[in-house]
């Protein structure tokens, strides 16, 4: 079962959200297991697949039957009648010595389904980390839009400023600026689209750690997904001053692009890369998959059942002990006690057994092929989850130098347009192209994330970004 402590800073006792906290990708994962509905289904229906084993292992366990009762005895000859009152109690302990196997092939097999039922815990807790996850970058992804699209309004609103000075100077036409003003409009309704975009994806989160009416609240960037707060600012100068106007550069080693603070982040590799090759990948899936672990578990259960169904033939050794007292009105009684050792024959049902023992063998059949085609599955979604992840890898630095020659074509449309070199259409070419190899930047870093959490799921992988040891696991186990 994956654990990890909660943040008392950040998450109340009653598993909501702080109002004004920051959030991690652990505590939202931690909040969406606490309150998760299904998480909390699965770990009731392991409790009680855990009591069925105790309900096996009863068969051995003592059984005392007790009882009393008062009856009357009228007998009449003749002139002669009389009745007497009995009144007989008594209690008896039966044990189960040994009964050949079948008591122990039943709860071999309730263990089976306890450890299935463990690793299906497991898998839905497995399912809902990739949900967090996934909502987790989403609002990550949503963020940069809202930020790319605020840098493209300002970028816009400079470019109408300037339009407008140069036209009231007479340096450039009426439909420069009605164009200029036109696409500042376009900038705006994008940013309200953005901010509606992250409104939506904040809600996707809450969703996924079951937390209604959460307060606002901000999240974490994570390694692969670091965002700076804020983009390089635009200065919007008097365009009606006498100084030459010119574009303000960007500093080296700072993002003017899609905020993402670290754009080499692939092709440096600053970050933990993936620590498994394609077989590796495939091999550790097989060892930690709990649905296959589930399924590998079900398989031996029904073992277990073809066993126990088979042993139905067998008789029962018992053991026994009693007491009984009998007492009438005519004033005498009896009592006892008695001991013995008994073979029990069972009732045999040649063809009831037979048809039992022939279910058993088809279910242990149909439990086989679960599992070969399970391992078939997870072969080929891992090899596809693997692939998508490494092509999104070598994606994100070419995406990234496109950014940069976007920026530079940009730069250098900007600087013809404003000396009177290149045309308006040039110029709003060249900011919408590097505006949109933003934005592209942007989702090529989202779907890297996504795509590398659904490898992750695929073979059962944690994130490093949540931490979960074996000391830990034992520790809170044991306080609970």
């Amino acid at each position: 079962m994956f654990f990890v402590s909660l943040p008392t800073f950040a998450i109340t006792e009653a598993n909501s959200i702080n109002k004004g906290a920051t959030l991690s990708l652990e505590d939202c994962v931690n909040l969406a297991i606490t309150n998760s509905p299904n998480v909390r289904k699965y770990r009731n229906k392991l409790r009680a697949t855990k009591s069925k084993v105790s309900q096996a292992k009863s068969d051995f366990f003592p059984t005392i039957t007790a009882g009393t009762n008062f009856g009357l005895d009228s007998l009449s000859t003749g002139d002669y009648s009389s009745t007497e009152g009995l009144y007989n109690a008594s209690a008896t302990l039966n044990w189960l010595i040994f009964n050949f196997g079948k008591s122990k092939a039943k709860i071999d097999m309730q263990k089976f389904y306890v450890i299935s039922g463990q690793n299906d815990l497991d898998n839905i807790i497995l399912q809902t980390i990739f949900k967090v996850r996934t909502n987790y970058y989403a609002v990550l992804a949503a963020k940069a839009y809202v930020n790319v699209q605020k840098d493209y309004v300002n970028i816009n609103e400079r470019q109408y400023q300037r339009t407008k000075a140069y036209f009231e100077e007479g340096l450039k036409s009426k439909i420069d600026l009605v164009n200029s003003e036109v696409y500042l409009s376009e900038a705006k309704i994008a940013l309200i689209n953005a901010q509606n975009n992250y409104d939506n994806s904040i809600i996707s989160l809450n969703n996924s750690m079951y937390v209604v009416d959460a307060p606002d609240y901000n999240i974490k960037n994570t390694e692969t997904f670091n965002l700076k707060n804020h983009l390089i600012p635009v200065t919007l100068k008097d365009i009606n001053t006498k100084e030459v106007y010119t574009v303000p550069k960007t500093p080296e080693k700072s993002v003017f692009t899609t905020s993402v603070e670290k754009s080499d982040i692939l092709d440096t590799f600053v970050f933990n890369p993936f620590p498994y090759n394609f077989e590796q990948s495939v091999a550790y899936a097989k060892e930690h998959r709990p649905d296959l672990k589930a399924l590998s578990a079900t398989e031996k259960a029904m073992e277990k059942s073809l066993l126990y169904a088979k042993r139905e033939y067998y008789p029962a050794l018992t053991a026994q002990a009693g007491y009984k007292y009998n007492n009438s009105t005519q004033n005498y009684y009896t009592n006892g006690l008695n001991a013995g050792a008994y073979l029990n024959l069972p009732v045999i049902n040649a063809a009831n057994t037979k048809f039992k023992i022939d279910q058993a063998k088809a279910e242990l059949d149909v439990a086989k092929d679960s599992v070969e085609m399970a391992e078939k599955d997870i072969y080929f979604e891992v090899q596809k989850a693997y692939i998508d992840m490494k092509k999104l890898e070598k994606q994100i630095p070419l995406q990234y130098v496109k950014v940069r020659q976007a920026l530079e074509n940009f730069e250098l449309a900007d600087g013809r347009y404003e000396v009177g070199l290149g045309d308006f259409i040039e110029l709003q070419d060249a900011k919408v192209n590097y505006n949109k190899a933003q934005r592209e930047y942007v989702k090529i870093v989202f779907d890297y994330n996504v795509a590398r959490a659904k490898l992750e799921l695929t073979i059962s992988m944690l994130p490093e970004e949540i931490k979960v040891t074996e000391e830990k696991n034992k520790v809170n186990g044991n306080k609970k």
